[in-house]
């Protein structure tokens, strides 16, 4: 019987260097498991692109990235509309689509296991295209306004780790930031509305567990919007927490949309799509149904 092969994409640095100690775990299972696996580490995220799309041209039977949902987000853009699926194996500091998904987050050999047991869920995915030219998929959640405006600041610091770092990064945005006067385009229906930001989901959560869009469903043929219209900083504030339940969205100044085509303008804002910086804006949003098959577990 011939051996599924397997290549992992591997980020050293994830979760704070747990990514070099975890992906050896995760091979070894997959291994024991019977598949054969190859792996694969780039020096950068281009190259690291490079050798994943090189994997599935050279006959892989499935992709994992060994990563946060930045690795996954790169995998995703080798394998997406395409046969190859795509396993997951957490090790970030967000791992919000694994989250959705079920996957084990603190046990790489369980996460190992469900990739070994074949599995599979054919989900959508979102495809974005930014005003510089950039192309990109993602699987769960992209954002613009606010949070993404958090998302710059957070990656650029150190500490600390996690989900503080957001909360910290999120208080320093908080002093400075002013509601944006966004351009909205919905399915050919124009819904402009000045807000504290916009996000999309094909899932539900982003930034280390908020459920920013509970009402998200990966294989409906449609992606989730979720405005917060302009408040107070102290309203935002207070009602921030209920983001974690996704009970935001019961109050009067959240609306949603579901759609499958929308085009998002804003004055000097950039779209952000599973964590990682796509460009700025406009930026035409579309759903991809059925665009990528994913090793989890089917009662996800």
């Amino acid at each position: 019987m011939t051996k599924r092969k397997i290549a992992m994409l591997i980020n050293p640095a994830s979760g704070g260097g747990k990514g070099a100690k975890i992906a050896p775990i995760a091979a070894r299972r997959l291994r024991e498991r019977g598949l054969e696996v190859t792996e694969l580490t780039g020096g950068s995220a281009q190259e690291s692109l490079k050798l994943a799309e090189a994997a599935v041209r050279e006959g892989a039977d499935g992709l994992v990235a060994c990563g946060g949902d930045g690795t996954l987000n790169l995998a995703l853009q080798a394998i997406a509309e395409t046969e190859i699926p795509l396993g997951i194996i957490p090790v970030g500091t967000g791992n919000d689509n694994a989250r959705f998904l079920k996957i084990p987050l603190k046990d790489p050999a369980a996460a190992a296991d469900v990739i070994a047991d074949g599995r599979m869920r054919e989900l959508d995915c979102g495809h974005v295209e930014t005003s510089d030219g950039t192309s990109r998929y993602f699987l769960g959640v992209m954002s613009v306004g606010f949070d993404s405006q958090v998302t710059e600041r957070a990656n650029d610091m150190t500490w600390p780790q996690g989900q503080a770092r957001y909360l910290v990064a999120m208080v320093a945005e908080l002093s400075v930031f002013k509601p944006v006067a966004f351009k909205i385009d919905i399915d050919g229906t124009k819904a402009d509305q000045t807000a504290m930001l916009v996000a999309i989901g094909n899932g539900a959560y982003y930034g280390g567990g908020m459920k920013v869009c509970p009402d998200a469903v990966q294989d409906d043929g449609a992606l989730e919007m979720t405005v917060l219209s302009a408040v107070s900083k102290f309203k935002f504030v207070r009602s921030f927490p209920s983001v974690f339940k996704g009970t935001h969205v019961a109050e009067p100044h959240v609306i949603q949309h579901r759609f499958q085509n929308a085009t998002i303008d804003a004055i000097g804002q950039v779209a952000y799509a599973d964590g990682e910086r796509i460009g700025p804006v406009p930026a035409h949003v579309s759903v991809k149904k059925s665009g990528v098959h994913v090793y989890a577990p089917t009662t996800a």
